[in-house]
């Protein structure tokens, strides 16, 4: 089962401004961790990204907005941010070299999704990818052109059916806004509730419309959600509607987010639940595209990045961190050994919400799949 890790330096050269949360840098800091491990030392799996091309984008993004995107990002003066949802102070800053950086990231995902077409590999994953939010004709929530989107295209332009699971805090608006009237793209995005965070959409009776109908699929989640209720939700609602819908590929977002040392998301996860999800997809035993996503405490998200493609790839790492990485970076384990704290009462609040969350998904999508 071979497996490409989509890889160039030039993802994480750039910065979107002093002060954003979102890092790059946790990209190479990725694959220098994974390199530590010996990751790429026997089958030489590492791929490099191309520049996605303006065609490709075009495949879901308005020619007006490429467009732009690459005058902002070239500093020219005769286009307004806010029309397009940028602004300097804002989510989504513009900057200098952000048309190619984003073409850089699409262009990773596009990458995957040609090697599994071509039968080259199995498995990819683009860690640089899995900019969720990503509107046909602007910018939201850190993400200037949407790779998911993109790459779901590059399968159903060859007649295949998508599934597309998204493990982000946040909900995975864009790319089911994208595909709300198809029953040839199954989107599924389990998170946060927008009661509480960003984008505010992703309740269950968002199902999809027309020939869509049941084929979208929220599971939003109350705050400080831990590890074993995130992971029952998980196996009683995903993995039955998936395995009816039996598509010919699955597209995970494997935003780090949900993790509990996370600075603006409010789950509770550690990493044994994510590790726990991945291999939940790994048994799907279907071709894979994995992309990375959101994810702010550095640590969290390097961690958990490294045990998802130590799944993909069908090996365990060992949990000290390799001697040389953890001086430089300064964590010591890949797994995390602490379990939050939740009070009583506020696990009721949980439990009662899980509850309700898993009826209401059932009743509005679970029939859709003869389920």
């Amino acid at each position: 089962m071979k497996t490409a890790f989509i890889y160039d330096e030039s993802m994480a050269a750039h910065v979107l401004r002093s002060d954003h949360p979102m890092k790059p840098i946790r990209i190479k800091n990725a694959y220098e961790l994974l390199s530590a491990y010996g990751a790429f030392d026997i089958d030489h799996c590492v791929v490099r990204p191309r520049p996605a091309t303006e065609r490709e984008l075009r495949s879901f993004h308005t020619i007006e907005y490429i467009s732009a995107v690459k005058s902002l990002s070239q500093g020219s003066q005769g286009v307004d941010p806010g029309k397009y949802n940028f602004s300097l102070t804002g989510d989504n800053p513009y900057f200098s070299g952000m048309y190619e950086s984003a073409l850089i990231s699409t262009g990773g995902s596009i990458v995957g999704a040609e090697l599994l077409c071509e039968g080259i590999v199995n498995r990819a994953f683009n860690i640089g990818g899995g900019l969720h939010h990503a509107a046909a004709d602007r910018a939201s929530g850190f993400c200037v052109f949407n790779d998911l989107v993109i790459a779901i295209n590059h399968f159903l332009d060859r007649g295949m059916r998508v599934a597309y699971i998204d493990i982000d805090c946040h909900h995975g608006d864009g790319v089911q806004n994208a595909y709300y009237s198809s029953d040839q793209v199954l989107t599924i995005s389990i998170h946060e509730s927008g009661k509480y965070l960003f984008p505010g959409t992703g309740f269950p009776d968002e199902n999809g419309v027309g020939s869509g109908k049941g084929y979208s699929v929220n599971i939003p989640l109350f705050p400080f959600t831990d590890d074993e209720t995130y992971l029952r939700l998980f196996r009683e609602l995903i993995i039955p509607v998936v395995r009816a819908f039996d598509p010919d590929v699955i597209i995970t977002q494997l935003g780090v987010d949900t993790h509990y040392k996370d600075p603006i998301t409010h789950l509770q996860l550690t990493s044994k639940a994510f590790s726990a999800v991945v291999k939940e997809f790994a048994d799907f035993k279907k071709p894979w595209l994995a992309m990375g996503g959101g994810g702010y405490d550095i640590g969290a998200v390097v961690r958990c990045w490294t045990l998802a493609y130590g799944v993909m790839t069908d090996r365990e790492w060992p949990n000290g961190i390799p001697l040389d990485y953890s001086r430089e970076k300064g964590f010591n384990m890949l797994r995390d050994d602490y379990v939050p704290y939740t009070q009583p009462d506020l696990l009721e609040q949980i439990e009662k919400h899980a509850s309700k969350v898993s009826a209401e998904v059932k009743a509005s999508i679970f029939a859709y799949h003869k389920l």
